[in-house]
């Protein structure tokens, strides 16, 4: 998981602002497994603090059951996310 082979599934048009004020660009990637689902986790950058990730997040049926799963994620997801992420 988290390779090369990862793919580009959804990136957040706007920041998201953590409780402390800090900006991060987030985006979800993804990967198909040997069984044809894919998983998904989240990427979290901030130039000053780098690049933070979940572990996976999701599993779905297909590439675009994950773009529908990322679309619909919220700012109170996005928080939590970021407090999982390492």
């Amino acid at each position: 998981m988290k390779d090369a082979q990862a793919t580009l599934i959804h990136d957040f048009v706007e920041p998201f602002k953590d409780p402390d004020g800090v900006l991060w660009d987030v985006r979800v990637l993804g990967q198909q497994r040997d069984d044809g689902t894919w998983i998904g986790w989240l990427e979290f950058e901030n130039p000053v603090t780098g690049i933070r990730r979940t572990n996976r997040e999701t599993t779905q049926s297909s590439a675009e059951g994950l773009t529908y799963w990322a679309t619909g994620l919220e700012p109170v997801y996005l928080e939590g996310a970021l407090n999982r992420a390492s």
